[in-house]
């Protein structure tokens, strides 16, 4: 029964973390003001495509890839983070704000570093901008990885021993 109800508290942290994740995301994509120009001529351009190719008489087939890549990019970043941090917590019995928190943060800032492998040639100008991301990135899965812990990561393990229990 233990069992059960850890699964059914998780997944609703895992909800709520998610939620908090995307709300930290569109505030540090909307309060710093190089993300929030990419952000806009990067939607003024998914817009133009697939206004061009509805003005034309196409489906909008750019449009809608843009937004299933979107929405791929969007889960590998909010859920996949505080699932794995939470599940290893939980196996683990690991109650730590540090855990939850600096690690999910830790995984999500990774994970662009991890997908793309080795560093761009040339890209020398873009270490800037790329600390920058990775910095808005920790910031969201730290978010994240608070809500989890706040409301399921503090009790995660094995259950407290009762008052008059001692080890054995």
């Amino acid at each position: 029964m233990r069992i059960l109800g850890r699964i059914l508290l998780g997944g609703f942290a895992l909800l709520l973390a998610v939620v908090a994740g995307s709300l930290a995301l569109m505030l540090a994509l909307l309060l710093d003001p190089r993300a929030n120009a990419w952000l806009t001529q990067g939607a003024l351009a998914g817009f133009d495509a697939a206004f061009s190719d509805l003005a034309a008489g196409l489906p909008p087939e750019g449009f809608l890839l843009l937004m299933v890549g979107l929405a791929k990019a969007l889960f590998v970043l909010l859920f996949v983070p505080p699932a794995l941090v939470g599940v290893t917590g939980e196996a683990l019995g690991r109650r730590g704000l540090l855990w939850y928190g600096g690690g999910c943060g830790l995984l999500t800032a990774a994970l662009p570093w991890l997908v793309r492998g080795a560093p761009r040639p040339g890209a020398a100008g873009l270490a800037a901008a790329e600390a920058r991301l990775t910095l808005i990135l920790f910031f969201v899965g730290g978010c994240a990885g608070l809500v989890y812990w706040l409301v399921a990561g503090r009790s995660a393990g094995n259950a407290p021993l009762e008052a008059g229990q001692g080890p054995r």
